[in-house]
């Protein structure tokens, strides 16, 4: 099992669930469990935290499951991103495209 650990600042956690299933699925995944929730701060009714959770597939393998994500943050301060990887049933080339494909667009927002 792979597992990729990942910091964001000032990123919005629902353009980050959106856009790691996008690039997941572009690799050939099928999409299994595709749930977000936002849950409001307490003390603060105008904060929100949100919390994403997706699940792929291999298609061709009777629905095994491949990758795990679970992205928990809120807009204004960090997101975390949490990728569990079958290297069995995801090819590490995939996962490369996808680390790829997911730092282009974030890297410029990761925790130091």
């Amino acid at each position: 099992m792979i597992k990729i650990r990942k910091t964001y600042v000032e990123v919005n956690p629902e353009l980050l669930f959106a856009e790691i299933r996008d690039f997941t699925l572009k690799q050939g995944a099928g999409l299994g469990e595709n749930k977000l929730e936002t849950y409001t701060l307490p003390d603060e009714s105008a904060s929100f935290v949100s919390r994403g959770t997706l699940t792929f597939n291999i298609k061709d393998k009777a629905g095994k499951e491949c990758l795990r994500v679970h992205v928990v943050g809120a807009a204004r301060g960090e997101t975390k991103l949490m990728i569990d990887v079958d290297e069995k049933l995801f090819s590490k080339e995939k996962l490369a495209d996808l680390q790829e494909d997911i730092d282009f667009i974030f890297e410029p927002y990761e925790a130091e």
